[in-house]
């Protein structure tokens, strides 16, 4: 049995160059760096479905009160999760009376969207 190894099997060639630049697809460091605090932020499935039902709320922000019951999980645990989404820039806080309320900030996933999303 002969494989690619074994003196004596020849490989074709390719006619492509094998350092060719990359140019303006390549993501630079700050952009890198940005949007991986993004990702390590969404990287929970807790914090995942707080900012899905955070964007499916009609009303555009949600009271943290809303978010307990559908995730079952405690108060204080909700808000080291919203804690952490603030903190990348992913939601908004705005405090109503005793509440919390939170919004998506405008155009934070489009990092996001445009990283999964095939460059050409």
């Amino acid at each position: 049995m002969m494989d690619a190894m074994t003196p004596g099997i020849a490989l074709p060639l390719l006619d492509a160059p094998c350092c060719v630049s990359s140019g303006d697809a390549a993501m630079a460091p700050a952009e890198a760096e940005t949007l991986a605090k993004t990702l390590k932020a969404l990287a929970d499935p807790a914090r995942l479905r707080i900012v899905s039902i955070i964007a499916a709320h009609d009303a555009g922000a949600t009271c943290a009160c809303d978010l307990q019951e559908p995730l079952g999980l405690s108060q204080p645990t909700v808000s080291h999760h919203t804690k952490v989404l603030v903190d990348a820039g992913i939601l908004t806080r705005e405090k109503r009376g005793t509440w919390a309320y939170f919004s998506l900030v405008p155009g934070a996933l489009d990092s996001v969207a445009a990283a999964i999303a095939p460059r050409r």
